[in-house]
C-alpha cells in the first residue's frame, strides 16, 4: 500500500527557536524583545523544561539570587511564580531552593512573559512538534522540518536566517551534521580533575531522573500493592536510603517530617512544592533523590529506554517509601504517601520527561572548562570572559555517569556565559541555547541549572536578533570587537549583566556602563576581590587606567588612541560615573557603525 506523503506547511522566520524548556523560552523572548520574527517549535504543548514537564520547580540557583547575578527577564519570571501565590517568597517551604512552587505555576509565568510578543504578532509558538530532518546549503542552516510523533502527522518546514537549539539533548546538532560531544572527554583531553581518567567516555552521560509528585494523607493510607519489577533489585543497587552522600564527603543522614540525627532539615521539606500550612490544603512534594538517579542506560543514545526504566525506578523508590522507609516513630513504611497527578500535571504523577543532567554539547577548539569556573587567588570571580553575554554560579556537580556511579564535586566562582561558546562551528548560523553550550561535561554541569539555562538561551537569542540585524553570522559577529559591544550593550540595556557587580543592579543609570567596562576588564584591586564594586567610591589612578584601557577595547583598540583619555577627575567624580562618561565616548565613537540602543530593560 502507498501511503501518501504528508502536508508540508512552509513558514519562515528570522529566528528559529527549537525546544520546550528554559533556555528555549528565553531566547525566544530576548530575540522578539530585539523586534525579530521569532518561531518557537516546542515538542511539549507545556512550556518550561525543568520547571515543568522535567518536573523540577525548585530552582536550583546561587546565593545572591535575590540582590543580583541574574538578568531582569529570569527575576521577572521569579516575581510571576510569587505572584501566582499572592507573593509568599517560597510557596513551597522547601529547603533545597529560596522558590519551591508547583509547574503550573511556572507555565503561567511563562506564558505571561510571551504573551505581549505573541500579541504583537513578533512571537508564534508551535507545540507538539520534534525536529524530524534539516536542510542545509554549503555552510548555512537553512530550513528545519518538524511533525508530531504520529504517522502521518502534517510537517512543518520552518526557515529562518538563525536557529537556537534549545532542545534538552542538543537534538539539532547531529541533524544538522555539527560536530558534537557527549559524555565525558576524559582527564587527558583538558586536564580536569573531575573528567574520568584517560581518554574520552562518550557514553558515560550523567544520570537522569524521572521525578513523581506525592501528597502525605494518613487518613488514606492504603495497601501499596505488590512490588514492581525488579523493585529487589533496585533497593539493593541504589541503594533505597534516606542517607546521602555529601558534597562534603560525609554521609548526611535524614528522617522523613523530622530533623535528622545529624541535624539535617527533614526529607519531606527538601524539594517541597506545596506549603500545605501556609497555602491550605496538603503539602506536596517532589521526590528527586539519589534513590530514583537512574545511570543504567545514556538518555542522550536510548531516550526512550532510558524514560521508560527511570520511571520503573521511580515506581520501586516510592513502593519502598510506601512499605519500608525507617518511620520517624519506629516501624517501617508511609502508606499515606499517594501520587498527585493534579500537581504534576501528568495522568499518573510521574515526570512527563526525565530531568536531564547532560546534552549533547558543541565540539569547538576552546570549550569552557573546569579551571575556567574555578576560584581564582584573590580574585571574587571566575577568571574573566570579554565576550560576556550573561551570568551563572552554581558548583560543578556531576552524578552518576552510566559506568561511573561515583558523583564529583568542585565549587566554582561566580562566572559568565562567554558568547563564543554558543556558536557553532558548522553550520554558522546555529547557536546553542540550552545545555548544550561549548563546555565540557565538567563545567556544563555548572551551566545546567534554571538560571544557567535562562542565561544561555537569553545569550542566544540576543545574538541570533543581531546576527540578523547586522546581516553578520553570529561567529563574524563575537569575533568582531566593535560589533560585540554593539551586542554587549544591547544585552545590558535590556537588564543582561554581563559582569558580576551586585551593587549595580539594573535600573542603575550606571549598569551598561559598569556592566560593559566590568566585562571588558576593567576590574583591579579591591573591586576585583569583591563582587561590590562600590560605583560612588573614587578611582585611584591604578583604577582610572584601567577603566581607559577597558574603553579601548570595547572600541577594538588596543593603542587606546581612539578613545581619548578622560581629564584629570574631580577627586569627589564616583569610579561608577567616570565609566559613563567612558563609555558615553565609545558609545560616540561606535555611532558611525549603528546606532547604539539606549531602550529600558525588559
Amino acid at each position: 500500500m502507498i501511503h501518501p506523503a504528508p502536508a508540508v506547511r512552509p513558514l519562515t522566520a528570522d529566528v528559529a527557536v527549537i525546544g520546550s524548556g528554559l533556555g528555549a523560552v528565553a531566547a525566544a523572548l530576548a530575540a522578539a524583545r530585539a523586534g525579530r520574527r521569532v518561531v518557537l517549535a516546542a515538542r511539549h504543548h507545556r512550556l518550561g523544561g525543568q520547571a515543568t514537564t522535567q518536573l523540577v520547580p525548585a530552582l536550583d540557583e546561587h546565593p545572591h539570587v535575590e540582590t543580583g547575578g541574574v538578568s531582569a527577564s529570569y527575576r521577572a519570571f521569579r516575581d510571576l511564580v510569587r505572584a501566582r501565590y499572592d507573593g509568599p517568597a517560597n510557596p513551597g517551604g522547601g529547603w533545597v531552593s529560596r522558590l519551591c512552587f508547583e509547574p503550573a505555576a511556572a507555565e503561567h509565568a511563562l506564558r505571561a512573559l510571551l504573551a505581549p510578543h505573541v500579541a504583537s504578532g513578533r512571537l508564534e509558538i508551535l507545540t507538539g512538534l520534534t525536529p524530524r530532518s534539516v536542510r542545509r546549503e554549503g555552510a548555512r542552516l537553512t530550513s528545519v522540518r518538524l511533525s508530531a510523533a504520529w504517522d502521518g502527522a502534517p510537517v512543518t518546514e520552518l526557515s529562518a536566517e538563525v536557529f537556537c537549539d534549545a532542545t534538552e539533548s542538543g537534538d539539532l546538532l547531529p541533524l544538522a551534521g555539527t560536530p558534537w560531544v557527549a559524555g565525558s572527554e576524559g582527564r587527558e583531553a583538558h586536564g580536569e580533575s573531575l573528567a574520568l581518567p584517560g581518554g574520552p567516555h562518550p557514553g558515560a552521560v550523567q544520570s537522569c531522573t524521572v521525578g513523581f509528585v506525592v501528597e502525605h494523607t494518613p487518613a488514606a493510607a492504603s495497601y501499596a500493592g505488590p512490588a514492581p519489577d525488579g523493585y529487589e533489585q533496585w533497593r539493593e543497587r541504589q541503594p533505597f536510603t534516606l542517607e546521602i552522600a555529601g558534597w562534603d564527603d560525609r554521609t548526611h543522614r535524614y528522617r522523613m517530617f523530622e530533623d535528622g540525627p545529624d541535624g539535617h532539615p527533614p526529607f519531606w521539606t527538601y524539594r517541597r512544592l506545596r506549603d500545605g500550612a501556609a497555602l491550605g490544603g496538603p503539602d506536596a512534594a517532589l521526590i528527586n533523590w539519589a534513590g530514583n538517579d537512574y545511570a543504567d542506560l545514556s538518555s542522550i543514545d536510548h531516550p526512550g529506554q532510558a524514560y521508560t526504566e527511570a520511571k520503573r525506578l521511580s515506581a520501586a523508590f516510592l513502593h519502598w517509601l510506601r512499605t519500608e522507609c525507617p518511620r520517624d516513630d519506629g516501624g517501617h513504611g508511609y502508606p499515606g504517601l499517594t501520587l498527585a497527578p493534579g500537581i504534576a500535571g501528568t495522568p499518573d504523577g510521574y515526570a512527563e520527561e526525565p530531568y536531564l543532567r547532560e546534552s549533547r554539547r558543541l565540539r569547538t577548539p576552546a570549550p569552557v572548562r573546569q579551571q575556567d569556573l574555578e576560584p581564582v587567588p584573590g580574585q571574587a570571580r571566575a577568571a574573566n570572559r570579554t565576550d560576556s553575554g550573561g551570568l551563572a554560579m552554581y558548583h560543578m556537580d556531576l552524578h552518576s555517569r552510566v559506568g561511573h556511579p561515583a558523583s564529583a564535586y568542585a565549587p566554582t566562582a561566580p562566572f559568565q556565559v562567554p558568547l563564543a561558546s554558543l556558536v557553532a562551528t558548522e553550520p554558522d548560523n546555529l547557536l546553542a541555547a540550552a545545555k548544550n553550550l561549548a563546555a565540557t561535561q565538567v563545567a556544563a554541569s555548572a551551566y545546567r541549572v534554571h538560571h544557567g539555562e535562562w542565561a544561555v538561551g537569553e545569550a542566544a537569542g540576543a545574538l541570533a536578533a543581531q546576527s540578523c540585524l547586522r546581516s553578520l553570522a553570529p561567529g563574524r559577529l563575537v569575533g568582531d570587537r566593535r560589533e560585540l559591544t554593539l551586542l554587549q550593550t544591547r544585552l545590558a540595556a535590556d537588564g543582561v549583566p554581563l559582569a558580576w557587580t551586585l551593587d549595580v543592579p539594573p535600573g542603575d543609570p550606571r549598569f551598561v556602563a559598569v556592566q560593559l567596562l566590568a566585562a571588558a576588564g576593567a576590574l583591579t584591586g579591591r573591586r576585583a576581590a569583591e563582587l561590590n564594586v562600590r560605583p560612588q567610591d573614587p578611582a585611584d589612578e591604578a583604577e582610572r587606567r584601567a577603566l581607559h584601557s577597558a574603553a579601548a577595547r570595547l572600541f577594538g583598540d588596543p593603542d587606546g588612541t581612539a578613545i581619548p583619555a578622560p581629564p584629570p577627575a574631580d577627586p569627589a567624580l564616583g569610579w561608577g560615573d567616570l565609566a559613563v562618561g567612558l563609555v558615553g565616548r565609545v558609545q560616540d565613537a561606535l555611532r558611525p557603525l549603528a546606532p547604539v540602543t539606549r531602550a529600558p530593560h525588559a
